[in-house]
Order: structure tokens, then sequence, then C-alpha cells
């Protein structure tokens, strides 16, 4: 039997968990207040299980795909060796100030790069091997990002691609129109069908692809 995740049972689950610092309170109360889509922020506690998966990896080369105000980025920063990076792609430039702005003021200032465009022309760009990635941008664009990433994954590295169930609707009648919904249902197929892998899809919050590269 499995427990319904109210609002209520999620607020229970956020105080018996390690809290957020001041600073990823802050960022997370400012991007509640002042950006458009709030709850698109990874928060609390999405944002513990970024850092105990990237604590337990200790990666040296992190990629995010999707900053929006950089809650994640700061979360997954956490586990970073001493020498590690993490580079990170938003294409919204409306939303650099305040992530630049965040970011500033974090212990891990020195070891993020911010790239302000198209992820699918940055990461062409980009000259790296990831340890871990996580992907949180685009949905019609998942399969795209996947293959472009997983030559330089490293073998034994970890994708995260968030918000696979897509509020459920991955199980219902898709609606003529409805490009990101059968997207992410391709993509969901394409990561299960691939041998290169092996995956696990966690019910997290909106579902989250945790892919090994073998």
């Amino acid at each position: 039997m499995h427990a319904e995740i109210t609002e209520e049972l999620e607020e229970y689950c956020e105080a018996h968990s390690t809290p957020e610092s001041d600073l990823l309170y802050r960022l997370n109360r400012e991007t509640n207040l002042k950006c458009i889509k709030p709850r698109m922020i990874s928060g609390h506690l999405q944002g513990r299980l970024l850092s105990f998966i990237s604590q337990m990896m200790r990666p040296k080369r992190i990629l995010e795909i999707g900053t929006y105000t950089g809650y994640a980025t700061l979360c997954l920063a956490e586990g970073l060796t001493d020498e590690g990076r993490i580079d990170t792609i938003e294409i919204d430039e409306e939303l650099e100030e305040i992530i630049r702005r965040y970011f500033s003021q974090s212990d891990y200032k020195e070891k993020i790069t911010l790239h302000v465009g198209d992820a699918l022309q940055v990461l062409k760009q980009l000259d790296a091997t990831w340890d871990l990635v996580f992907m949180d941008a685009e949905k019609d664009d998942y399969i795209a990002y996947y293959e472009l990433v997983m030559p330089r994954l490293r073998q034994g590295g970890i994708i995260l691609a968030d918000n696979v169930l897509w509020s459920g609707k991955v199980i219902q009648t898709v609606k003529t129109g409805d490009k990101e919904t059968r997207a992410l249902m391709k993509f969901n197929d394409y990561v299960l069908a691939d041998e290169r892998v092996k995956n696990f899809l966690l019910p997290f919050r909106d579902g989250i692809m945790v892919i090994e590269k073998l």
C-alpha cells in the first residue's frame, strides 16, 4: 500500500529533512514571489535529493541543462570534488540577473559556469567529459540532449532527467497538440530500449529518470 503524496504529507517530509541553507531559502522565496512558473524550481526536497546523489558520487564534472533560477545548480554543486566544476545552461536571458546574483553569494561561485543560450547549440561547443548530468529543459528536446551528452558521459556516469511523469499525463490519453507529453513518453521508451544504459524511473515529485551509462 502506498501513501498518497498530499501537500500536507510533502510538508511533513520537508519538515523532517535537513533544512535548506539560508541562501537556498532566499532563492526559493524570491523565485516564488517574482518569477513566472515558480513551480519549475527544484525546491527543498528535490534539492536535497540532488545534493545527496552528487555527494555520494563526488563528481569532478557536472552538466545541468536548464538552470531556471539556479536552485538545483547550487544543490548539485555541494557534491563536487575540490577541483570540480559544473556547467549549467539556461535559454531565458531574463533569468540571468537572479541566477548570477545568487551564484555570486555561494561558496561554489568559482566552480559554476553559466551558459546563456540554446542548450542544443551550447552543448556542441562544450568540451568535457561529465560524471553527472541533470536534464530539466525543453521536453521536446530530451532525446536530442541525451544523444549529445551520451558520448561525453563517462562509463558509470549518471543522467537524471526531470519531469518524466509530466503530472501523470504520460499514462493518460494524450490531447491533440500536446507535444510535450508525447515527447516525454517517447523519451521514456527510448531510454528503456537503449542497451548502452540501465535505468529506473523514480516516482518522486514529477518523476525523475535515473540513467547509468554501462
